[in-house]
């Protein structure tokens, strides 16, 4: 009778050479936070001055003025962080915590393209959907 157990896993090796030093939980939520701040202290006021704020709180606000309120806030995000995150792979949060945006395979700064079509572009579009995009 064979000793070779058929159920056990395959011998391998499975240690990573060169392990990457990830950002804690808390640098992550807090460089998401300091980002949420900055981005209130422009859209609230925006919506303030166009009058946003009170067709919505009359419940008279058009899906126009949702969408128009959404690409300011892309415009704005770009304009505050587009270089950074170009240069540096942060946005000013994520400066303020020392976290970046890299890649995981070789710890290197993604381009810009990869870190706004696969990072933020999806999330931008999800939150202009009624609902969810509240949620979001």
């Amino acid at each position: 009778m064979s000793s070779e157990n058929p159920y056990a896993p395959p011998d391998s090796d499975v240690t990573v050479s060169d392990p990457v030093d990830l950002a804690s939980r808390g640098a992550r939520l807090g460089g998401a936070i300091i980002d949420t701040i900055i981005a209130m202290t422009i859209i609230f006021p925006a919506m303030i001055v166009s009058g946003y704020w009170e067709r919505a709180m009359a419940g008279d606000s058009a899906a126009a003025d949702t969408v128009w309120l959404g690409v300011l806030g892309m415009v704005g995000f770009l304009v505050l962080n587009g270089y950074l995150l170009a240069k540096h792979g942060q946005t000013i949060g994520k400066r303020l915590v020392k976290t970046r945006i890299v890649s995981f395979a070789d710890d290197q700064i993604l381009s810009f393209g990869k870190v706004i079509g696969l990072r933020y572009v999806p999330v931008w579009v999800a939150s202009q959907i009624p609902g969810i995009g509240a949620i979001l």
